[in-house]
This record gives C-alpha cells, sequence and structure tokens, in this order.
C-alpha cells in the first residue's frame, strides 16, 4: 500500500512539472522513425484483432482455456490467462509478432487508465503465478516454466487454425465494467463499479 501511495504521488508530482504532452514538442520526423501513432489512446487500428482474438479465444473459450491451463499446470481464470498469454507471447514470441506493441497493453492495462485501469488482483495473480514457475526451475521443475512456451505455441496455432478477431469495442467495454472487481487502478485512484450492459461477444 505504501509502495502504491509513493507511486501515485510521485506521478502526479510528474504531471505537475510537465503538463504538456511530449506530442507538443516531439518533431513529426519522430513519430514516423519509430512507428508510434500520435494519439495517446489505444484505438483498434493500433493492434492485429485476429492476434488478440486468439489470446481472449484461449482466455474466455472453456475448453481452451482447461487445455491452457493444463499447459501451465495452473487453474486460472480468464482474465489471468489473458494476461499470461501475452507476456508468453513476449518472451517466447519472434520479432514479428511485435509489429503492434499496443497489443501487448492488455495484459495489464496502464496507470494512466489506457487502454483500462491496471487490474491489481490480476496483476497479482500473474505474478504469483510466474514466481511459482521460477522457483520450481531453480530446483529442478522446469515444467512450469516451459508450459509458457506451450502456451505461447498453442494461442498462436489457434491464430492460424481459429482465426478468431476481436471485437475491440465490446472487449473495451468488457474491461471497463469488470476493472472495479479487479480492483482496477489508475494515477487517479480505484476504478468505480459501472452497471453492466449485459453479455458481450467478444469476436466479430
Amino acid at each position: 500500500m505504501h509502495n502504491h501511495r509513493a507511486s501515485v504521488a510521485s506521478l502526479r508530482l510528474l504531471f505537475t512539472i510537465t503538463p504538456e504532452t511530449p506530442f507538443g514538442f516531439l518533431p513529426e520526423s519522430a513519430f514516423a522513425f519509430t512507428g508510434i501513432p500520435r494519439h495517446h489512446e489505444v484505438r483498434a487500428g493500433n493492434m492485429n484483432l485476429k492476434r488478440l482474438g486468439a489470446v481472449l479465444a484461449v482466455a474466455y473459450e472453456r475448453e481452451l482455456r482447461d487445455f491452457a491451463s493444463l499447459l501451465l499446470l495452473e487453474n486460472l481464470g480468464p482474465r489471468t490467462l489473458q494476461s499470461l498469454a501475452l507476456i508468453a507471447e513476449v518472451v517466447h514470441g519472434a520479432p514479428t509478432r511485435f509489429s503492434d506493441p499496443a497489443r501487448f497493453s492488455f495484459a495489464h492495462g496502464g496507470k494512466d487508465g489506457h487502454p483500462f485501469p491496471v487490474p491489481l488482483k490480476t496483476y497479482d495473480q500473474s505474478l504469483s503465478v510466474l514466481r511459482r514457475a521460477l522457483d520450481q526451475a531453480k530446483v529442478g521443475h522446469s515444467e512450469k516454466l516451459e508450459g509458457f512456451g506451450r502456451l505461447d505455441r498453442f494461442v498462436r496455432n489457434v491464430e492460424k487454425t481459429h482465426a478468431p478477431k476481436a471485437n475491440f469495442q465490446a472487449v473495451m467495454e468488457h474491461e471497463q465494467q469488470i476493472s472495479a472487481s479487479l480492483d482496477g487502478r489508475t494515477v487517479l485512484g480505484k476504478s468505480t463499479p459501472q452497471r453492466a450492459s449485459g453479455q458481450m461477444n467478444l469476436f466479430e
């Protein structure tokens, strides 16, 4: 709790010192060279929706989620599995998989609320799974750690065979709706509960 308060205080001070966004003083050529969009919010056009769709399918479709959990030797809920699948891709993915870096913000959101508040419960659960995998690997039991490589291959196979495409707007609304239940946080504080709008289809 102390670290969180210190982080919030530091970020608020930073915002006070630097009220202007970096987009105001960086030259256009800088964005053209890096491929970074000038807008700050995450948009559908910033990512490969089929790649995101494969992650969501593995997380939210029951049979796929059960198999993915088995690969990690863990009993995981959909939101934690969504985060871990994206983490597995960061660790094991080929360079060509990083052409849409904004997609990886769907692992744990952002402190600025983009694309959604950081889900602290999911964040902590993801760290716990990773810590258990690393601790077991240290004593010669690498099955859990190797499971991340298997998970990455499984998601890519789902992308190839099922070709699910994420419904970006529905995914964003879903993340906002579940944010408070996952202890969602931004630099401005906690997420506020939102009224559910019924079952949403996360795929186009």
